[in-house]
């Protein structure tokens, strides 16, 4: 079994794949199947959130690729730019992960928030799409450039670990992966 403490940049070619739900990419340390079929177990800080587009670097130099799967989501539209923010703002003000894109807003399925977006006077509706939400306001921008879950903290020069490993990270033990 493969496994990977650290990340590689972005850009670095691949050579497997790793397809996950949202929820699955909010585990820190797990066991899993790559495209490919091989096993990966991954261990990083509590917290960590594997966002599409990162790369994992195994302890044998071999990159994988994370991808968002796609999963059952409800879409939030209006014509109103006013009532798209003000439904943002209602789902930030419950700390309800939201992915921004062009239009609308995506969310994991839950009737209750639906039900208060439609009183709004959005529109909601059921799609099928990778989710990628955004990150926090104090998140980290160091390694893409984009909205990161990740605890801000500095890569030391030459380093190849993820600016999120911090200092020190735990060694795997299969054990631990659920």
């Amino acid at each position: 079994m493969l496994i990977a403490e650290t990340f590689a940049d972005r850009d670095t070619p691949a050579s497997d794949r790793l397809v996950l739900a949202y929820d699955a990419r909010c585990r820190s340390r797990q066991r899993v199947v790559l495209v490919g079929g091989e096993e990966l177990g991954y261990v990083f800080p509590a917290g960590t959130v594997l966002r599409h587009g990162d790369r994992l670097r195994t302890g044998s130099g071999r990159v994988v690729a994370i991808e968002a799967a796609a999963e059952a989501l409800l879409e939030v539209r209006t014509d109103d730019t006013l009532q798209l923010i003000r439904a943002a703002y209602h789902l930030g003000n419950r700390h309800v992960p939201v992915q921004l894109a062009e239009g609308c807003l995506r969310l994991q399925p839950d009737h209750v928030l639906a039900e208060m977006l439609l009183g709004l006077g959005c529109t909601v509706t059921e799609v099928e799409a990778p989710f990628d939400p955004e990150g926090g306001a104090y998140a980290a921008h160091a390694h893409t450039g984009a909205h990161d879950y990740r605890p801000a903290r500095a890569a030391t020069a030459g380093s190849t670990r993820h600016p999120a490993d911090g200092a020190q990270s735990s060694p795997a033990r299969i054990h631990e992966f659920k």
